[in-house]
């Protein structure tokens, strides 16, 4: 007998939920206790307060601007990966030439570089795209690149003697064992996007739950500083929900999930 859905998914995550369930009521009895200071570490009741109290100016203001930052940053960083790890598969120079780079690229602080792009593009919403494609396009890039390095075995060698070309090949072999890799890239790359946006807000932005986070710490309103910190969670965790969601439908339907 198939078992309903939340059924399962309660039987899957019941261990994380009475964990975190614990862990609130330790939390909240540590504060409420004197053991903590509320100022270092709020209460979750508080955060929830300074939540609802100012739902209007992080939903209406804040998130926005941060998840337009985010989907510019995710489509590019997309974009970006799946053309670079194509290349460097199809290309064995270009592969030489581009993937020292695309290592370097990660070694470099993204707090080093956020101040050159605040001189390149100013304030402006790019010079948080550019953080986010910076911090978000590397896991696209090795995963599109290592599940087209797979062989194929069998499947490439019976395509081959019926006189395939290479891009039928690309297209019949490469894309369909790629897809798991690329989608695990993909749900990095998608929490990495709320990363970098947080960055790029913290360092110079005007707007963003980032920029809302570093307003609230430097007052020393700690409360609505992890009121922030919690939306950003939320927001990662439900993209990359969204990603496993995508990537359970696509794969179902291939036959391969």
């Amino acid at each position: 007998m198939k078992r309903a859905p939340f059924k399962e998914e309660i039987r899957r995550y019941g261990a994380f939920l009475l964990l975190l369930l614990l862990i609130l009521v330790v939390w909240e009895a540590a504060v409420r206790s004197g053991l903590v200071p509320s100022f270092i570490l709020p209460a979750p009741s508080s955060i929830w307060t300074a939540l609802v109290l100012n739902a209007g100016l992080l939903l209406g203001t804040h998130l926005p601007a941060t998840l337009e930052e985010v989907a510019i940053g995710c489509l590019l960083s997309v974009a970006g990966g799946i053309l670079l790890g194509i290349g460097m598969h199809l290309s064995r120079t270009l592969e030489k030439a581009l993937y020292p780079f695309i290592i370097i690229s990660q070694t470099i602080p993204l707090i080093a570089l956020s101040p050159i792009f605040i001189m390149w593009f100013g304030y402006s919403l790019w010079s948080k795209v550019a953080v986010v494609f910076l911090t978000a396009f590397f896991p696209v890039v090795v995963g599109v690149y290592d599940g087209l390095s797979k062989s194929g075995g069998a499947y490439k060698e019976l395509l081959l003697t019926m006189g395939a070309n290479r891009r039928q090949l690309l297209f019949k072999i490469g894309v369909p064992l790629a897809l798991p890799s690329f989608f695990s890239g993909l749900k990095l790359s998608v929490v990495y996007c709320v990363i970098g946006a947080t960055i790029g807000e913290w360092l110079g932005g005007t707007r963003g739950l980032g920029y809302y986070s570093r307003r609230m710490a430097g007052s020393l309103h700690s409360a609505e500083m992890f009121a922030a910190i919690v939306l950003l969670s939320a927001l990662g965790i439900a993209l990359f929900l969204a990603v496993r969601l995508l990537e359970h439908h696509i794969l179902k339907k291939r036959g391969s999930y």
